[in-house]
């Protein structure tokens, strides 16, 4: 074992869309360790949207530039090791990167229990869910009674929202393409209802379904769709923008929804957020979402792929919307 392939970041997709040419495989050695360090073989990688803008360093992580190892959180196995803390056999996760093996120290990796809930770290118990909790709980304020609408709501954020709405006591609308996945917000998740964006006119099911108006709308698109509920918030509403898929594959920006000054209107609020923002809280968030999956509050699905050749092709199932729940892939 003295050489690893890797995926280099061979493009910046500012104001396009990212194709698999926008990555260069390579093959690279592998160094000694130094006192600290260990060795992780790579075994399963998350992908998610923001992905994207990391390419484009749009700000709000860590700049990349051409030829780097693309970047993403993922779980291998400790195979050999320099450091006390990250033992031999040890599953630890971390940001490991799209390659067979990454050099890895206490500070960039952690340990983490081989157990049922292994793969659910990368999603549910991971950042996934933890843009979810804060995105709806610290900025939504859900309230009992509220109508809760979230767009991209079969995705891995999405889905996680919906459930927690249900559970702070919210009529829960989700948005979705297809009728599948439509199906399964409702008959497996327990949302009140769906939307499946690409059969129907959001407009007039939004109409049909909120008559008194949106409470909370958790957006992960953007474009039409967030132009379509602004048109039914209600008063006080209050409008989450967690990510704008729409937009991420666009040519060319769109404008500005039409119907922003409804916010006025109806004195709501919009407003962004990281989930970095509530760092010091994720403990205590990461210890109630466990509970919440174990009991069987949350349920999730994971889209795994197979195969280190196709780490391109499956972060553009993202973009697609190819992937059903979160996006994952065993090397």
């Amino acid at each position: 074992m003295t050489t690893q392939r890797q995926w280099l970041i061979n493009g910046q997709p500012r104001g396009r869309a990212v194709t698999e040419d926008d990555f260069l495989l390579h093959e690279a050695e592998l160094a000694p360790l130094a006192s600290g360090e260990a060795r992780v073989r790579v075994q399963i990688l998350s992908f998610d949207p923001s992905q994207k803008g990391q390419m484009e360093n749009v700000g709000y992580a860590a700049a990349t530039g051409i030829g780097q190892v693309m970047t993403a959180r993922g779980i291998g196995e400790v195979v050999e090791s320099r450091c006390e803390s990250l033992k031999v056999g040890n599953k630890v996760i971390g940001q490991l990167g799209w390659q067979e093996f990454a050099t890895v120290s206490p500070t960039s990796a952690s340990v983490v229990p081989d157990d049922e809930l292994l793969t659910a770290r990368l999603g549910p118990l991971g950042g996934t869910g933890l843009t979810a909790y804060f995105g709806l709980l610290r900025n939504g304020h859900p309230e009992p009674g509220d109508m809760l609408v979230v767009s991209g709501a079969a995705g891995a954020t999405g889905s996680v929202v919906g459930q927690i709405g249900k559970m702070m006591g919210c009529t829960v609308v989700g948005i979705a393409g297809g009728q599948d996945k439509c199906a399964w917000l409702t008959d497996d998740l327990g949302f009140d209802a769906a939307i499946d964006y690409r059969g129907e006119s959001v407009k007039a099911r939004l109409k049909q379904l909120c008559p008194q108006g949106v409470n909370v709308f958790f957006d992960n698109v953007g474009g039409t769709i967030l132009n379509d509920v602004l048109a039914r918030i209600a008063l006080h509403a209050r409008v989450v923008i967690c990510g704008g898929i729409s937009r991420y594959q666009a040519d060319v920006l769109p404008p500005g929804p039409a119907n922003y000054m409804n916010l006025v209107f109806m004195r709501a609020t919009m407003s962004g957020f990281l989930m970095t923002d509530y760092a010091a809280e994720s403990p205590q968030a990461l210890e109630r979402l466990t509970a919440w999956v174990r009991e069987g509050r949350i349920r999730y699905r994971e889209d795994m792929q197979e195969g280190f050749e196709r780490i391109p092709a499956t972060l553009l199932r993202l973009f697609s919307g190819e992937n059903f729940g979160k996006q994952l892939l065993r090397l």
